[in-house]
């Protein structure tokens, strides 16, 4: 029923219940719920890598909750941490699943991503240097990588089943699902990511970007999938930040440097990642939890 590497990550899991898979997490169809698994696995450059990131999927599972929990004004799909009654056979040991687990509304999802940016980095720095716009939104010239923008923007992308999300503008994304519910996704993003800057700015952490998605629930607009974690935000040390280059950042960026300096082509199947950057890269995802949370990494629920 799971499926762990020799490091102890556990990358897959197979319950008795309908199920598709991301490149992070397994999703079961409960009938009214959805059971979102968060696994170790890592991806990098649209690739999955064959090992993972041990505790990794409970770092994304208790920052989700976290967060969920800060947002009490905005409405979500988190129902519980805990798995339902009676959910597995009684041969199953549930362990692996523990602090691992969402149990969430079942939504119908809108086909885009939320973005919202307050540094230049990424596929929006990428798109600026061409352009000196992001989405088609103008900004001002002379701009560094990293530097911080005027204000942050929401800058929407097209969800891609596989490879990268192409990042579009506002008025296409309204053309596709209509300017009232696209203005009222544009209003929640940069209210959320306000709430969450202004949170986490002050315990260490700058979130240069964001990913949210959102779904539909009897017609109202509610907040869905993983938020705010390292693997859908960059996540910035403030006390380390410096426009003009790359910033470090508490999520992959051990894994990234490392298949980019490795002899990885890209298109086969990629390489097994070394011990040391496996370690790395797990305290910094348990770095970051600790941060935002101010709660030690053993108060994340654990196998036993």
């Amino acid at each position: 029923m799971f499926h762990f590497d020799p490091g102890g990550a556990l990358l897959r899991t197979n319950l008795p219940y309908p199920k598709r898979s991301g490149k992070v997490r397994d999703v079961y169809d409960l009938g009214a719920e959805l059971l979102i698994i968060s696994t170790d696995r890592i991806s990098a450059f649209d690739h999955v890598l064959p090992n993972g990131i041990p505790d990794k999927g409970r770092v994304l599972t208790a920052t989700s909750e976290f967060w969920f929990g800060q947002l009490r004004d905005i409405r979500h799909h988190w129902i519980s941490g805990d798995l339902p009654a009676g959910l597995l056979p009684d041969f199953i040991d549930p362990a692996p699943l523990v602090g691992r687990s969402m149990l969430v509304r079942k939504a119908a999802v809108i086909p885009f991503e939320c973005v919202v940016r307050s540094y230049l980095e990424g596929s929006g720095l990428r798109e600026y240097q061409e352009t000196g716009k992001i989405c088609e939104i103008s900004l001002p010239d002379g701009l560094r990588q990293c530097d911080r923008l005027p204000e942050p923007i929401f800058t929407p992308a097209t969800k891609a089943s596989e490879g990268h999300d192409m990042n579009v503008s506002w008025d296409r994304m309204a053309d596709d699902i209509g300017e009232t519910l696209a203005g009222r996704l544009r209003e929640l993003s940069l209210t959320i990511f306000d709430q969450a800057s202004r949170y986490a700015e002050p315990r260490g952490i700058l979130i240069a970007d964001t990913k949210f998605e959102f779904g539909l629930i009897d017609g109202d607009v509610i907040l869905v999938d993983e938020v705010l974690t390292p693997d859908s935000s960059r996540f910035w040390p403030a006390n380390h930040y410096q426009p003009g280059h790359p910033q470090p950042s508490f999520d992959k960026q051990f894994v990234r440097e490392w298949l980019m300096d490795s002899d990885w082509d890209r298109e086969s199947s990629p390489p097994v990642l070394p011990i040391d950057v496996v370690l790395r890269t797990r305290e910094k995802y348990l770095e970051a939890y600790q941060l935002l949370t101010g709660h030690s990494v053993s108060s994340i629920p654990v196998e036993g």
